[in-house]
């Protein structure tokens, strides 16, 4: 249902001028945003995006620092090698935006000469970038009247039109409203002000709603129902998967590691050997089928080490035992033989640094 706001929304204008007025006085200080009337930076702002993808703005500062200070351009990430790209974004998860966003680089910079498109439907032909990236490069990079909808400015609209119907079935709704409220002018700064609205004081618990600039005329607030919106429809449970991640040590302490396909989860990223994952738990004999050595290159049998390896990803928890061998020698495979002192110089995930950590403490 849509409440009547206390503001028609024929007041468009005075309600984003409002909000302008409050940006201009209290918005968030970021490292990708140009400061009050300068023009922005397309690169920085395709990068910032990119990464803030389901990312908080405390994860990505310091990631976008490092890619800003080692490719300062477009020319130049285009330029880096995808395994340095790879290994630079490794920690921040969701690593197809990694791939897509050095495949982009090379895409702007060979097709375009190191120049953004401006328009939305150009900029949605590059890879990895969808309608809700588009809108905010044409937005805040070029100044261009698009409407910019991400989950924060989602709530916003939930709240300040009291909609009370579930996301994610209300999207379509939230969005035209967005669009209804969205101005000609300054639409960079708008856009970032209902960002800044939705991370600072539209908070999804306990929302600020007294310092609020929209406060006089948020449906929502009138009718005691800031704190249940915006409504969502129950997701189900995640299952659980399981596999087990072979440790094998050789005998000048190296440790055998291998690179994911290039497409699938975590793909082109560094791992520790494992098998496929399932919902059923491994034996460790019927997983030494996928073991990246054979019994006879060993030194001994397979040890499980002590406790579990625990990670959720998007659609579902795993659990990794993680079980560990001695090499005979440094026997060739398919892989990379790498220095413990050297691990941290590998693209490995979270999930994978997890299992050197359990590995590092249990197995010696």
């Amino acid at each position: 249902m849509l409440y009547s706001s206390p503001m028609p929304l024929s007041n468009a204008r005075a309600l984003s001028d409002r909000l302008l007025a409050w940006y201009d006085r209290d918005r968030r200080i970021l490292p990708w945003r140009a400061a009050p009337g300068e023009q922005a930076d397309a690169y920085r702002v395709w990068l910032s995006e990119v990464m803030l993808q389901q990312t908080t703005v405390a994860a990505v500062i310091p990631y976008f620092n490092t890619f800003l200070t080692r490719w300062p351009t477009v020319e130049a990430l285009a330029a880096a090698p995808v395994e340095e790209v790879m290994h630079a974004w490794a920690g921040l998860g969701y690593y197809a935006r990694a791939r897509n966003l050095h495949q982009c680089a090379k895409t702007v910079t060979e097709w375009r000469g190191g120049h953004f498109p401006e328009d939305e439907d150009s900029l949605r032909r590059l890879p990895g970038i969808g309608d809700y990236t588009a809108a905010a490069i044409a937005s805040i990079a070029f100044g261009h009247r698009a409407v910019v909808v991400d989950g924060n400015v989602e709530r916003v609209m939930a709240r300040l039109f009291a909609v009370t119907d579930p996301l994610p079935g209300a999207k379509a709704r939230l969005k035209a409203l967005a669009g209804e409220l969205t101005p000609s002018e300054r639409a960079g700064d708008y856009a970032q002000a209902v960002m800044d609205l939705g991370a600072t004081l539209c908070s999804p618990r306990n929302p600020a709603c007294g310092l609020c600039p929209w406060r006089e005329s948020c449906a929502a607030l009138a009718q005691g129902l800031e704190a249940t919106l915006p409504a969502r429809t129950p997701k189900p449970e995640r299952p659980t998967r399981r596999g087990i991640a072979f440790w094998i040590v050789a005998r000048d302490g190296a440790v055998l590691l291998r690179r994911r396909p290039p497409q699938g989860l975590l793909g082109g990223m560094m791992e520790v050997p494992s098998t496929e994952w399932r919902p059923e738990p491994w034996e460790i004999d019927e997983a030494q089928s996928f073991a990246p050595l054979p019994a006879d290159r060993l030194a001994g049998p397979w040890r499980p080490l002590p406790g579990l390896v625990r990670h959720t990803f998007t659609h579902f928890h795993l659990e990794l035992m993680v079980a560990a061998a001695r090499a005979t020698g440094q026997p060739p495979v398919r892989g990379l033989w790498c220095p413990l002192d050297r691990l941290a110089e590998q693209a490995l995930p979270t999930l994978m640094r997890k299992v050197v950590r359990l590995a590092l403490s249990k197995a010696y």
